[in-house]
């Protein structure tokens, strides 16, 4: 069994990096579709905490730390009382909302790839789960909102590439015996600029051969 040997506490602050980021994500897109403050505070909490629960739904981590551990539940309130009150201007809002967004996606895929591997998972689905980690809240973020979601989306850039990326970076450092605080953060930085370049330049997965995005 390969363990990713990372402080309890350092997982902590990396989930809680991560629900901070993509609370933001959420509560910012709330207030792009006008939502009121409960909905605001309704897809801040969405967002940030479900590609954790079902992390920890499969790996049998019941139940869920975020309904165990109040900081997971309180932080994503806090993102959505500070958009709610300090929200950029409108025409800028959908700019943070991606930038936001890559910076949960890095953190999560860092973060649930060492909960599974850690609980025992073998490394190559421990990448997966890692990776469901950190697109399930922007997915359930995006249907709530009634978007059609960045990771099923023809014309969206890149999605699980990056996290896929980040979550295997980590695998491949815990085999080889490398994995400690300072790598996980590279491999949660590469993913964050992989998305990032992805959003600027454009980069789309390919489609079926003879087929165009609609």
């Amino acid at each position: 069994m390969v363990t990713a040997i990372v402080n309890p506490l350092v997982q902590e602050v990396l989930d809680l990096i991560g629900i901070f980021a993509f609370a933001l994500s959420g509560a910012l897109l709330a207030v792009r579709k006008r939502f009121d403050a409960v909905g605001i505070a309704v897809l801040a909490e969405v967002t940030a905490l479900g590609g954790g629960v079902f992390r920890d739904l499969v790996i049998g981590a019941v139940p869920p730390v975020a309904f165990t551990d109040i900081a997971y539940f309180t932080t994503p309130l806090v993102a959505a009382a500070v958009v709610f009150f300090w929200h950029p201007r409108l025409a800028r809002i959908r700019r943070f909302v991606l930038l936001f967004d890559a910076v949960g996606l890095g953190v999560f895929c860092v973060a649930g790839t060492v909960k599974a591997l850690n609980f025992g998972m073998h490394p190559l689905p421990a990448v997966a789960l890692g990776a469901a980690t950190a697109i399930g809240g922007g997915l359930l973020r995006d249907l709530l909102s009634g978007e059609i979601p960045a990771l099923l989306h023809p014309r969206s850039e890149i999605y699980a590439v990056p996290a896929l990326l980040g979550s295997a970076l980590v695998s491949i450092l815990a085999v080889l015996h490398l994995l400690t605080p300072i790598t996980s953060a590279l491999a949660a930085l590469i993913a964050v600029v992989v998305r990032l370049l992805a959003l600027h330049y454009g980069w789309r997965a390919p489609l079926a051969r003879g087929t165009t995005a609609q």
